[in-house]
Order: structure tokens, then sequence, then C-alpha cells
């Protein structure tokens, strides 16, 4: 009966609202175009994009995508759903593993912490891969330390190789990397003792190779090694190379874990104790005691991988989440039973991030209401014309976010009065509750700055037979929202023969105000529109 409840709470969570707002460029469009375009062209074997190979993801995302999109038609809130029964079945499994690991109590928290903090909520209403990709991840992961503590070990391998097979498929190579980092690490910590023999590792390899040649295997022999060389070279450049517009300090997913997974990052810093405590005195206190540092050593093993890695993606260190709400429902079940105390400090920074957030929350409104006074101290053009956009605000929706920080300060009382269970409650309830504003009131408004004219044009061109095409800036959204089909023509893909060669039908662009000189005066263009930052061209 909790399972059957945990879904539907989860259901209502995820589902709801998930075509409230376009998909946004570029992951979110990437990974739906290649989806629709597998429909269109009845390649299931290859992802594509603008109907031509795209290597850097593998498909199984991709294919639950399709799937989605054929059961509720080629639409946002089909391109979302995944990821919202990934949400589903990623509570449910918190719930049975930390019922499992220590009690029913346990489970629960878990699966509060994970749903009420920010970031790992808000994924779940996203069309992006890493939070499949993260699941399956950790499963593996698992199901691999499961391997010391079950009777059947044999199983609990094939099953840790049969889900780090699925990871491969989401996201790529990577997969194993951390699989292999988080192995080593936690045998040497261990003292060069682990539960895992080489049998165990040769049924994991066997049977994640075996689930990865599903795919692999069949593109090799159906189209050679071509795609799949592509493919792997472009995992190694994006781990060894800064991605365009995507680098940043080493300290990037740290300050992204702290702020993003509030509240649960919090509770990490309650770790910062002088003495230990047993855990439970219950018979598996062992098995719990080792979870946590398979844990730990995940969680470090991300943070330091993507911190070194060159590209700084917000979703890089999303890995995290599970062993950072792991480790902090750890402690929050200690908090409820009275065996830990926080410090004032703890408190304290609890306060201040909080109410960070609630003022960001609060400030969006303001922003949108004195735009006019804000805009002759901004100095890029774009976000100057972005801004025009007509949007509908006003000073009462401060309320929001102040009412978050009322909230989180009330939290913050409450614990330091000791009463325990009703300020975590309170903190971790009131997260849900503006998440689900920030999505349905915010985001939607937000999206109408950042690209709204964008869509909007590309929207207005769907049914006809037209070339569409971007200038001077990379987007996906033109395929998409235009429902690009094939064209029979292969001088599409050159530009420069869009703009000045033999046409065989009308061609459209886009170009953003700051690179548009050259085009608008282009003597084959004539300009059709402008509109909050983007300019509209058609080829004379």
């Amino acid at each position: 009966m909790k399972y059957l409840l945990i879904a539907l709470v989860a259901a209502l969570l995820f589902i709801p609202f998930l075509g409230a707002v376009h998909l946004f460029d570029w992951d979110e469009i990437n990974f739906a175009e290649a989806a629709r375009e597998m429909i269109v062209s009845h390649n299931y074997s290859q992802v594509q994009i603008d109907f031509r190979p795209f290597w850097e993801k593998p498909p199984l995302f991709i294919w639950m995508q399709a799937g989605s999109m054929l059961l509720f038609g080629v639409n946002d809130f089909a391109a979302r759903f995944p990821n919202a029964i990934i949400g589903i079945a990623t509570l449910l499994s918190l719930y049975a593993i930390g019922k499992k690991l220590a009690d029913e109590k346990m489970g629960i928290w878990w699966a509060l912490v994970y749903a009420g903090s920010w970031l790992p909520h808000f994924y779940f209403k996203s069309g992006i891969i890493d939070p499949t990709f993260n699941y399956f991840i950790f499963l593996a992961i698992y199901f691999a330390y499961r391997i010391a503590y079950s009777e059947k070990s044999y199983r609990m391998a094939m099953l840790s190789g049969f889900f780090l097979g699925l990871a491969v498929l989401t996201k790529g190579p990577v997969a194993i990397l951390v699989s292999m980092l988080t192995l080593l690490v936690y045998w040497l910590w261990n003292k060069f003792r682990i539960g895992i023999k080489l049998a165990h590792l040769g049924l994991i390899a066997l049977f994640a190779s075996i689930t990865t040649l599903l795919w692999f295997g069949y593109e090799i022999i159906a189209h050679g090694w071509w795609f799949v060389n592509e493919f792997v070279a472009y995992q190694i450049r994006l781990l060894t190379t800064e991605d365009a517009g995507h680098g940043g300090p080493f300290f990037y997913h740290w300050v992204v874990l702290l702020i993003g997974c509030f509240p649960a990052s919090i509770f990490l810093f309650s770790y910062i104790r002088g003495r230990k405590k047993t855990i439970y005195g219950q018979p598996a206190a062992t098995e719990q005691k080792d979870f946590k540092v398979w844990m730990w050593v995940l969680f470090w093993v991300v943070l330091i991988l993507f911190s070194i890695v060159k590209t700084k993606i917000v979703h890089y260190s999303s890995l995290c989440y599970f062993p950072l709400s792991y480790l902090a429902a750890y402690q929050v079940y200690k908090l409820s039973n009275g065996k830990l105390r926080l410090r004032g400090w703890n408190i304290a920074l609890l306060c201040v991030i909080g109410v960070v957030l609630g003022i960001a929350i609060a400030a969006l409104p303001l922003v949108g209401v004195y735009k006019d006074k804000l805009i002759p101290y901004i100095g890029d053009k774009f976000a100057v014309a972005n801004l025009q956009a007509q949007v509908s605000w006003s000073v009462a929706e401060t309320g929001y976010g102040i009412a978050y920080i009322i909230l989180v300060i009330v939290s913050a009382v409450l614990l330091s009065r000791q009463k325990i269970t009703n300020g975590l409650l309170c903190l971790f309830l009131s997260t849900i509750l503006i998440i689900q504003v920030t999505v349905v009131h915010f985001v939607p408004k937000v999206e109408r700055y950042s690209q709204g004219a964008a869509i909007d044009f590309f929207i207005s061109l769907q049914g006809k037979d037209v070339y569409v095409k971007a200038l001077g800036y990379h987007s996906y959204a033109q395929h998409y929202y235009s429902r690009e089909q094939p064209h029979s023509n292969k001088n599409y893909y050159n530009t420069d023969w869009l703009l000045n060669g033999a046409i065989d039908k009308p061609a459209y662009f886009i170009c953003r105000i700051t690179d548009s000189e050259e085009f608008v005066h282009h003597p084959n263009l004539e300009v059709i529109g402008e509109k909050n930052g983007f300019v509209f061209l058609k080829r004379k």
C-alpha cells in the first residue's frame, strides 16, 4: 500500500504541467528532435539531428521519448514524460532501499529529501537525459554493493551489469568510467578488502556487454564501425576539451550542488563533527555503514571527476544527487530519532541559503515590473531586447519568494527548538511547494524572454514546405518546432547555397540582433520581422 501511495504522490509531483512551457534549447530540444526524427524517418537504430547522423548520444533515452511521442503525439509533454516516469521509479526505489537498509521511516525520509530538493526534483520535469542515466548507474552501483550481503550474489552481479549496460546505452561509456573509479576508490579506501569476487566482476562485465551490444553490436553489423568510432571519439573529446561556452572554474559543481540541492546539501555539513556515534544499533548496521561508504565514494568520484572535466554544465554533476540525498536523509533520520543534533552554524547556513533562494524568487517579478529602470544598466544588447517581451508581472508575485523565506526561517526556528520532525517536514514540503509554483508560474514567463519569440516564429512555419535556418548561432529549435521534414535537395545543408544559390523553395532565417548586421544588409535577404532580440528574414 505504501508503494502505491508513494507512486501516486510522485505522479502528482512530476506529471502535471509537463507541457506548460516550451522545451529549452539546446539539450531538451536536441533530444526531442532526435526522437521526432526517428518517428519521421523510421530509422530507430541511429540517432539523427537534421536527418543526419548524430553520434553524441546513444539511443536508449531517445527510444523512450519516441515511444512517448507515439503514445501522446509529438509535443513537449511527450518529450518530458519519460523522466516523470523515471522520477516515480526513483522515489519508489529510494523508499525500498532505505527500508531495506534501516526501516520504513528511513525509506520515507530518503524519498522526501530527494523530492524536496531543488534540482533533483526539477530535473524529473525536464526532457534531458541525465535523470534516466543517473537512475540506471545508481542501480548498477547499488546491486554491486549488494553482492557482499546477498545470498544471491551472482544475481546481484547480473543485475548490476544489466543496469550498467542500460546506463551506457543512455549516455555512453562515461557510465563505465564512473563505475570503475567508484569500485577502485572503494577498494583502496577499504584497505583492499571487497566482497566482490572476480567471478562477480566477470558477470557484471558480461551482462553489461550483452546489454550494450543490443545496440552497438547491431549498429556495427548493420552499418559498419564508422558511427561507433565517431561516437567514441566525441566522448573522449568532451572529457578532454572545453565545449564552447561551457567552461567554468574547478569549484563550479561544488557551488551548483550546494545551492541546487538545497536543502539536502545543508545536512552534509552535519557530518563535520568531533565524535562518532553508533548508527542504529541494529543487526543491519554493518550493511548500512558499508552503504554509506559506497555513497561517499560515489559522491566524491563524480564531483571530482566533473570538476576536472573541462566542459562545465549544471547537470554533469547530477549523479551526485543520489549519494548526496542518501547522506542527507541518513542525517535527517538520525535527527528525527534524537540521535543527532544540528549545530547552530548548520541552522544558520540553512537560513542563509534558503533566504538567498527566496530573494531570487521574489526578485523575478520585480525585474519584470521595473525592467525599464534596469535596462540602462544592462550592457548586453540581446538581453535588453529579450526584456522587451510582453510578459505580465505584478509586485504581488514577490509574495511567493517572501513566503518561502518565512517558511525556511520557521523551519530553522523549529529545528533550533528541537521540534525536529515538524521543522524537517516544514522545510522539505515547503520546498516541494515552491518548486511547483516556480515550474508552473515562473518558468513559462522566463521562457518568453529567453526564446519565446523565436519559438513562435518556428511554430508559424509548421506544415509549410520551406527551408528554415538559424544564422550566427546554434539551435535545434528550428527543426523541432517547425516540424521539419527531410529535404530531398542536399544543398540544404550548405548555408551559402541557401543564401546565394538557386533555391527550389522558400527559405526563412533567424538571427540574433547582435549578429544581424551582415544579414540585414545581405542583397538576397529581406527582413520580415524583429522581436525580443531576434531578427526574422526571408530569401528574396
